[in-house]
């Protein structure tokens, strides 16, 4: 990537402006090097307070001709509408990436006319640099094109090149997943507040809980299991809290939430725009 590079968004959402800012906060990107459209006037004006520096218009053909990397961060059913809306701006010399859910390679190398396609699953954490996400290009994204991607997405997290039928798993699992580990928060919160915490001290609490464990799991490699053994002992408080979280199926709760946005991913893919 060089430092004349432009970058545009095609949808200017949450995720956008997320993996935009993320981007910014690095460094990486600078912010007057992006460019976003999107119907929506409250939209257009979101992504510009969370991309300092960024421009935003109405119309998609203007920023794809103006970026070299463009995003479709747009809604699956939205797909057909807007590669319609800028296939005439369309060149080789650009690169497309959609964060779509479900919307296959095939599906964006038709639409748009180009191979030349790369589709990433991100989260939202990108925004304050965690982001877990994975890719997978088409034929025609070249190996500068993939590693362009990784280092974007590596600026804000963690990225894994994975075959494109493992994307919808991705989407099920780490795409949704931060909304799933929200209501873990919340809850330990709320259990905390039962007990006779103060909400700000238990939210913070809970929070600092659910971070310092994901980075053991992290730094240490170590499987879960192994960790929960680690601070399970006979007859103790953490067995006492495990066994009601046995009794409610936990575990099996959140593999099925899984598995259900795994495959509304799916879905999302297959449904007529």
């Amino acid at each position: 990537m060089n430092n004349d590079t432009q970058f545009g968004f095609i949808g200017a959402g949450r995720m956008a402006g997320a993996l935009a800012g993320g981007f910014c906060r690095t460094g990486l990107v600078d912010g007057s090097a992006i460019w976003a459209s999107d119907p929506v006037d409250e939209a257009r004006q979101e992504f510009c307070r969370t991309v300092s520096g960024a421009h935003a218009v109405d119309i998609n053909a203007e920023v794809v001709h103006r970026a070299d990397v463009i995003v479709l961060s747009v809604k699956p059913q939205q797909m057909d509408h807007v590669m319609e809306s800028i296939r005439e701006s369309v060149t080789v010399k650009k690169l497309f990436l959609s964060i779509a859910a479900g919307v296959p390679l095939r599906r964006l190398v038709s639409g748009l006319a180009t191979d030349r396609c790369i589709r990433i699953m991100p989260n939202t954490p990108c925004l304050v640099g965690h982001c877990a996400a994975a890719y997978s290009a088409a034929a025609g994204a070249t190996a500068e094109d993939q590693q362009l991607v990784r280092q974007l997405l590596e600026s804000v997290g963690v990225a894994i090149p994975l075959e494109e039928t493992l994307l919808d798993a991705v989407t099920g699992m780490s795409g949704s997943g931060p909304a799933f580990v929200y209501q873990l928060i919340g809850a330990l919160r709320d259990g905390g507040v039962h007990m006779g915490l103060p909400p700000e001290a238990a939210a913070r609490l809970a929070a600092q809980t659910v971070l310092g464990a994901a980075e053991m799991v992290i730094r240490t490699g170590r499987d879960p299991a192994d960790l929960t053994n680690d601070v399970t002992s006979p007859d103790g408080t953490t067995l006492a809290g495990l066994q009601v979280l046995e009794k409610g199926n936990l575990r099996t709760t959140l593999m099925t939430a899984v598995e259900a946005a795994t495959k509304r991913s799916i879905e999302l893919g297959k449904e007529p725009a």
